[in-house]
């Protein structure tokens, strides 16, 4: 598990358009990964529309918005057009990147064995380490949208 004050591993993924978006693009600037169980179920909506919501005021203190899921580029791509998310959704279909957070849920709607993002959010400093860290209890549960603006912010 990545803690607080630890070096965010680096990692590669798809985005809804199939190109490469590695963390590492975003050195020197601040980084929110949202993971979230899966495009289309509900609280999911909720929270990555949220997210899009505060984005502008997010913008302004310095912080991007990653949105990561094990849902395809394909899937990922409707929901953004959908509920028009401009910021970058990616797709951990391997979920090697949910492992490495330790963001990953068992079982998702009753679906024994199915793997999928638990909702989480990984605040990552413009100097490549993690600020904040907030996992859910059960995928249900949404983050503390204002304190995720907070901590963000100057």
């Amino acid at each position: 598990m990545v803690g607080v004050g630890e070096k965010a591993p680096n990692f590669t993924l798809k985005n809804t358009s199939k190109e490469e978006v590695s963390l590492s693009d975003y050195q020197g600037e601040a980084v929110i990964l949202a993971f979230y169980p899966g495009a289309f179920t509900g609280v999911c909506d909720q929270e990555m529309c949220s997210l899009q919501d505060n984005l502008s005021e997010l913008n302004t203190v310095g912080a991007k918005v990653i949105g990561i899921s094990v849902d395809s580029p394909w899937a990922n791509g409707e929901f953004a057009r959908k509920y028009e998310i401009e910021f970058e959704l990616l797709s951990d279909l391997d979920r090697e990147v949910i492992d490495l957070y330790d963001a990953k849920f068992v079982g998702l709607g009753g679906l024994e064995g199915y793997v999928s993002a638990n909702r989480a959010i990984v605040i990552v400093d413009p100097k490549g380490f993690v600020k904040y860290r907030w996992v859910a209890e059960n995928p249900g549960i949404e983050p503390d949208y204002q304190q995720i603006v907070s901590i963000c912010g100057p």
